[in-house]
């Protein structure tokens, strides 16, 4: 036991990360559609964060700065070589840094993965679009069972892809990630592991067995409500590439529906797979010493504000699932603000190691023993675009042309008012504009300024 901490130490870690996974649609936080039951078991088990924001908009930038436990850029010693330097076996399955998806996926390709994180490591390769089945690219309203002329690989209209087809689903790439590290699981149990497993569901394109789509009747399913004015008050730079009132999308409400029923449904299908290792590790009786961490690189627009996809920075792009569960850490709830960059020195911690001195996150344990505790006041993302903050009641956002977004996310939780347009609020608009040049030069961070 840790006498300051009251926590047990872990010898090991399993830590899974979802690919394109928006937290609201987990069971666990309240998705009363997608099922999520293996997922909603953890976190039954373990500790639930409730406000987790990631720091880069997309794949590429949150998962370096993740891995690294920086804002921004890579440090000497990244969580996998941290738990290497400490004697612990380190292996990678499926995507943890960057992959392109489809690409790197069907041709079996490490991406810009970071040998030095790793002892062993594994890719998942899989036929993605070009599955034999159903395949459906929405907006453009093409169904077909053709293999020939299929969006794929850096093609346009590739993020509106499903494909279901007759299968079990162990030819997938989330199989075979959950199947591969089951085996190291199995090879490693009587020595320290720190195992990381990259599912890349429900990423496009949204492939599954049939029998997942058919759980997710359109019928059941609701667009998200978005007012006819809601893009009056947001400026231009906060728009994100798709847009469905400028891409053929906006044309098909149904195939707007067929979007969540793939999105769902790969889900799912990946949520089997957590449930496989999760019953791995309760088989081997690893559970008491092992650490096991759930979340997502970040959250994605399925059509609220008519958005779609990712890197912009309005909350449903940047919100992500966090899940611990660790040995002698009660179950619970926490609200508090939190960044993935903190999942590193949590882990740290937990393993009884000193972090590296590069290491810009924050520690969990104290939320691990009080789910009311606080470890920061505000998560900063950063986009291209611009910067976000994000408190308990508020989210900033600054673009690079100085223009601002401002939100009260007690009493507007779907970001549909623009406080920073009303001269009434520009007392809180300075008082953010200064938390975040605070921030900014605290991360060693120069605020990119858009001429023109």
């Amino acid at each position: 036991m840790y006498p300051l901490f009251g926590v047990e130490k872990i010898e090991n870690v399993v830590f899974i990360i979802s690919d394109d996974l928006k937290a609201s649609v987990l069971g666990s936080y309240g998705d009363e559609i997608c099922h999520t039951p293996n997922i909603d078991r953890l976190a039954e088990e373990g500790v639930v964060f409730d406000r987790v924001y990631c720091q880069g908009t997309s794949c590429g930038p949150s998962r370096q700065s993740f891995m690294h436990s920086r804002y921004q850029g890579a440090a000497k010693v990244n969580l996998g070589k941290h738990f290497i330097d400490n004697g612990v076996f380190s292996a990678r399955i499926g995507k943890i840094y960057h992959m392109k998806v489809p690409g790197d996926i069907i041709a079996g390709t490490d991406g810009l993965d970071v040998e030095s994180t790793w002892n062993e490591r594994y890719n998942s390769p899989g036929l993605e679009a070009h599955t034999p089945g159903d395949y459906a690219c929405l907006n453009l309203d093409i169904f077909t069972t053709d293999l020939a002329g299929r969006y794929s690989t850096a093609m346009p209209h590739r993020w509106f892809v499903t494909v279901s087809y007759d299968g079990d689903g162990s030819d997938q790439p989330d199989y075979k990630t959950a199947s591969k590290t089951i085996e190291v699981i199995r090879q490693r149990k009587d020595e320290p592991f720190f195992i990381a497993t990259g599912f890349v569901r429900p990423h496009y394109p949204m492939v599954a067995p049939k029998r997942y789509f058919d759980m997710y009747p359109i019928e059941d399913i609701t667009l998200p409500y978005v007012p006819d004015d809601d893009h009056d008050d947001i400026p231009p730079l906060g728009f994100p590439k798709v847009v469905s009132t400028k891409d053929p999308i906006g044309k098909y409400p149904d195939n707007q529906k067929r979007m969540w029923a793939g999105y769902y449904a790969t889900v799912t299908y990946m949520d089997e797979q957590v449930g496989r290792i999760l019953d791995e590790l309760d088989r081997q009786g690893l559970r008491d010493k092992t650490a096991v961490v759930f979340t997502s690189d970040h959250g994605y627009h399925l059509g609220e504000h008519h958005f779609w996809q990712k890197s912009n920075l309005h909350e449903d792009a940047l919100r992500v699932p966090l899940i611990i569960s660790s040995p002698g850490v009660k179950s619970g709830r926490s609200t508090a603000i939190t960044e993935l960059m903190d999942i590193y020195p949590t882990l740290s911690e937990l393993a009884g190691f000193e972090d590296p001195e590069s290491v810009q996150g924050k520690s969990l344990v104290p939320v691990l023993q009080d789910n009311s505790a606080r470890v920061r006041e505000a998560a900063l993302t950063i986009d291209r675009s611009g910067y976000a903050l994000r408190s308990e009641r508020w989210s900033y956002i600054r673009y690079n042309d100085d223009t601002e977004e401002l939100y009260d996310m007690q009493s507007d939780p779907g970001q549909l008012t623009n406080l920073a347009i009303n001269p009434e609020r520009e007392d809180e608009l300075k008082t953010w504009r200064s938390k975040l040049d605070s921030r900014l030069k605290g991360a060693g961070i120069t605020r990119k300024l858009k001429k023109g």
